[in-house]
């Protein structure tokens, strides 16, 4: 895919990428020039990611294992991250998570918890732990991936639209209270996407007949693609929105409009 490097000399944090939108995301940032940090819980995912970027560009990417949910983790990631890059401009809470559709009085204690701790606690964390560096260098982007799960909650996925309409709720409260330092905050909110999440997500199988009646629901008539993801993150990241914060941008192909 063609690149304008766009994301030129940046330095930014990416959880959650070792595979589906987090991996996209990342390989696409590298080709921009960015230096990418691949943050994940799993050692075997994330070094793949990294090998495969690296057989190209090795200068421009280093994992991380990273647990997203405890804060030494993240004071470990910023401070590597730091020792190898000299800088960090972007961190990007993209890790996310959800429970298998059902009722809502169905879902477990341990699996709201880990809802809890992945989706919310997580950027609590990357703020406390990121946002003292951004405000000494007067300049950051914090980016986090919500959902358009967070404007209409569905039934039987309740709580898991809560969380997102929290991540919605906190980029507009944190660019607000940020922005006198210069730092930006904002966030996307996809569609329902085809990756590892995609059968808990419709409590069904994810096929082909699946796919063709949903991408008929779309006013676009197709599905989300992990490069309109990207698309959407390389330029809220880069310089052509330095005026840009506070955004929940829908990436939803008309879906919301319905």
């Amino acid at each position: 895919m063609a690149s304008n490097q766009r994301l030129n000399g940046k330095v930014c944090i990416i959880t959650g990428s070792g595979g589906g939108f987090g991996e996209t995301i990342a390989k696409r940032f590298v080709l921009e020039g960015a230096k990418v940090v691949i943050a994940e819980i799993n050692e075997t995912a994330g070094k793949r990611v990294e090998q495969e970027i690296a057989s190209t560009r090795k200068d421009q990417v280093l994992f991380v294992q990273s647990d997203v949910t405890n804060k030494q983790s993240w004071e470990e990631l910023l401070k590597k991250t730091l020792d190898r890059f000299g800088k960090l401009d972007v961190v990007f809470n993209n890790a996310g998570t959800t429970y298998r559709k059902k009722p809502s009085h169905e879902v477990t204690e341990k699996e709201w918890q880990l809802l809890i701790d992945v989706n919310m606690k997580s950027i609590y964390l990357s703020t406390a732990v990121v946002m003292p560096y951004f405000i000494k260098q007067k300049a950051g982007h914090m980016l986090n991936t919500s959902s358009i799960g967070g404007y209409h909650v569905k039934e039987q996925l309740v709580y898991y639209g809560a969380s997102k309409t929290f991540v919605n709720m906190i980029t507009e409260g944190l660019a607000s209270e940020y922005g006198p330092y210069g730092i930006r905050v904002n966030s996307i909110c996809p569609l329902l996407g085809y990756t590892g999440l995609t059968e808990a997500f419709i409590g069904a199988k994810d096929d082909a007949d699946f796919r063709k009646e949903f991408e008929a629901t779309v006013p676009l008539r197709r599905g989300l693609d992990n490069n309109d993801l990207a698309n959407a993150s390389i330029y809220l990241c880069s310089d052509e929105a330095s005026f840009v914060t506070g955004v929940n941008l829908k990436i939803d192909g008309g879906s919301t409009c319905v």
